[in-house]
């Protein structure tokens, strides 16, 4: 575990300080005239590589987050009708109705995540 939390911030490091640069290196001849250009350019170029992070962690963290709630929804609903088998019908009525709920902070999650990037 150790190793894989190194391994993507090691990762997240070298996007983070080397992203601008390869991003700046494809239209290098027309950045090198004028300095001041140079520096707008690369703190854009930055900024919108630390933006597409950002959205991704937030489309990903919505993404986990539902399916731990909607796991955790289907455990219990599982459980409560094998205590009450006669309220199968209203405990999976209402299962589907908080499954749907969680699904759709979700997908607002996930598509404010990807607003970001663009």
């Amino acid at each position: 575990m150790k190793q894989l939390l190194a391994l993507t911030g090691t990762a997240l490091a070298a996007l983070f300080f080397f992203g601008g640069d390869v991003a700046m290196a494809a239209d290098g001849a027309e950045m090198a005239v004028d300095g001041v250009e140079t520096a707008k350019k690369a703190v854009v170029t930055t900024g919108v590589g630390i933006k597409g992070i950002g959205g991704g962690l937030a489309a990903g963290a919505a993404a986990i987050g539902a399916g731990i709630g909607i796991g955790n929804i289907g455990s219990n609903g599982v459980q409560s009708i094998a205590r009450q088998p006669e309220m199968a019908g209203t405990i999976s009525t209402q299962m589907i109705i908080f499954a749907a709920l969680i699904e759709g902070v979700a997908l607002f999650a996930v598509v404010v995540g990807l607003l970001a990037i663009l």
